[in-house]
């Protein structure tokens, strides 16, 4: 098992700025960090890369869409191409970065509603969209790692069933699926058992707390969910995403109007003694 902490709390840009404060997170124990991968170009990340590698830090990369121009289901396809070359650039980037998991609601536009239900159409839509990121990923040694989100964010995909069966229904080695306890939370009327039915595809896990604040400080049933990680086999990313104010785009998308913790520096530090504590009493 490997732990991270997503940069969302602080920017959706890192540089050599942040070099301070991944030296620290490193020394917290952490065994990798999340990059947000929205602006830039390849050679951006590949510097990022070689500097988290002189700390000492692997990584994972998330994204996300929030561009209705660029939709990967709308109807229009030159609408859907451009969510396409989108996702190559994130895609190139993140290989760049040395990232082979790209993360994040790569399926649909981000805070976007049709007034409806997913439809038949949009479904069939969104299997060759991924089919053709999922190409391109391959080219590249990424795999996508679809989010399922709760309804106030998107209503493509809110539980890890529907998820997991459009997964499969895209049958494409580099697109599957992560958890997110925090949506799950909100969507699952079973959190630990909507993780265990689709425990073969999921290939991420994003520990958020119910109020995406401190993790082990809310409501979440923290001690089932590591003891069904580890039942489950699964042994690799359990990465920390927590969201604050820092940012006012993201704060607005991901509905954020006040503090959850007294400092970002208390959410990781707290925040991995959470998980490493955890998963070694769920042994």
């Amino acid at each position: 098992m490997k732990i991270g902490m997503c940069m969302f709390l602080w920017t959706t840009s890192v540089g050599r700025k942040h070099e301070g404060l991944l030296r620290d997170i490193k020394d917290t124990g952490f065994d990798g960090v999340e990059i947000p991968v929205f602006s830039g170009a390849p050679d951006d990340y590949r510097r990022l890369g070689d500097l988290l590698e002189r700390i000492g830090l692997e990584r994972t990369a998330v994204s996300a869409m929030g561009d209705p121009s660029m939709n990967l289901i709308a109807p229009d396809s030159a609408t859907r191409r451009r969510g396409i070359d989108y996702m190559k650039w994130a895609i190139d980037c993140s290989d760049a970065l040395g990232a082979s998991l790209l993360s994040g609601p790569l399926h649909s536009t981000l805070g976007k509603f049709s007034g409806r239900g997913p439809s038949a159409a949009e479904l069939t839509r969104s299997v060759s969209s991924q089919r053709a990121i999922g190409d391109h990923a391959a080219k590249r040694g990424v795999t996508i790692g679809l989010e399922a989100l709760n309804r106030f964010e998107c209503y493509l995909f809110n539980t890890m069933d529907a998820l997991a069966a459009h997964v499969d229904a895209v049958e494409h080695t580099n697109i599957r699926a992560i958890y997110d306890t925090f949506h799950s939370n909100i969507e699952e009327p079973d959190p630990i058992g909507a993780f265990t039915r689709n425990r073969d595809r999921i290939v991420h896990v994003h520990i958020s707390e119910n109020d995406r604040g401190v993790p082990g400080r809310g409501n979440i049933p923290w001690a089932e969910t590591f003891k069904a990680l580890r039942a489950s086999g699964y042994d690799d990313w359990l990465t920390i995403e927590a969201f604050g104010r820092a940012l006012k785009d993201l704060a607005a998308a991901t509905k954020v109007w006040r503090d959850f913790s007294e400092t970002p520096e208390v959410v990781y530090r707290e925040g991995y003694r959470h998980i490493h504590n955890g998963w070694h009493a769920a042994a």
